[in-house]
């Protein structure tokens, strides 16, 4: 397969695409290293669904590869594209290694980048053992505060209905419990993301675990997820 040609195509589609002021509100919401073009979610979508028809009948092997080569560009959209194809090859997702999912994770700065790649990759990867517990604990306690997001993010996919979860409590709050003292805003956002996730499936282990580390957990974790369970909702 011609990876180079392809690369180069859909970096001129995301270049046609590219809106400023979808660049500028990118900009103010997540800092990155990374370049960002300023293409929109819809404008996303029918590269990844041309992409995904061209893969039908590719080997794990190949997609694993161009996605790899893709995320190398170290462009964001590019990146989401990348993981959004990996994601709906069923055989490609289901073959990434450790490794592959490292070399993919690699330099993640921002919290988008992150919960793609969390969200869709290494999350489904650990709920379906390709990765093991004490790899995504490992994660929890990192210097880097982009991983430690990483590690909560993931447990999202433990109990996300819609992502293929059927629920995961004692996974997904050992994690949570390995981060519950941190101040990182990044990670304070993804604790109360990961157990309001869970708390749809199974709130009695929420409640008992809020209740318990009031006293440390962030502010707006407690205020969030309480609220979550009693209104149903984030916000008021």
């Amino acid at each position: 397969m011609e990876y180079k040609t392809l690369i180069k195509e859909i970096e001129m589609r995301l270049d046609e695409k590219a809106d400023p002021e979808r660049l500028e509100w990118a900009q103010k919401n997540y800092a990155t290293s990374m370049i960002v073009k300023g293409v929109t979610v819809p404008n996303i979508r029918p590269i990844v669904k041309e992409l995904n028809k061209k893969f039908k009948k590719a080997t794990p092997e190949e997609v694993i590869i161009f996605a790899k080569k893709l995320n190398a560009k170290c462009i964001l959209e590019a990146q989401q594209i990348a993981v959004e194809v990996l994601e709906n090859h069923k055989a490609a997702r289901q073959s990434l290694t450790l490794k592959d999912l490292l070399e993919l994770g690699d330099g993640i700065d921002n919290w988008v980048s992150v919960d793609y790649f969390a969200g869709y990759l290494a999350g489904p990867a650990w709920r379906e053992g390709q990765i093991s517990d004490e790899v995504i604990e490992g994660w929890a306690k990192s210097e880097d505060r982009w991983w430690r997001r990483a590690a909560v993010v993931c447990t999202v996919a433990l109990n996300q209905k819609a992502r293929g979860g059927a629920g995961d409590p004692e996974r997904t709050l050992k994690i949570c419990g390995l981060v519950v003292e941190d101040k990182d805003d990044m990670v304070a956002k993804s604790l109360s993301w990961a157990l309001r996730e869970l708390a749809k499936r199974d709130a009695k282990p929420v409640v008992e675990f809020v209740n318990q580390n009031a006293g440390i957990l962030p502010k707006r974790v407690v205020r969030e997820v309480r609220r979550k369970l009693e209104t149903g909702r984030k916000y008021s």
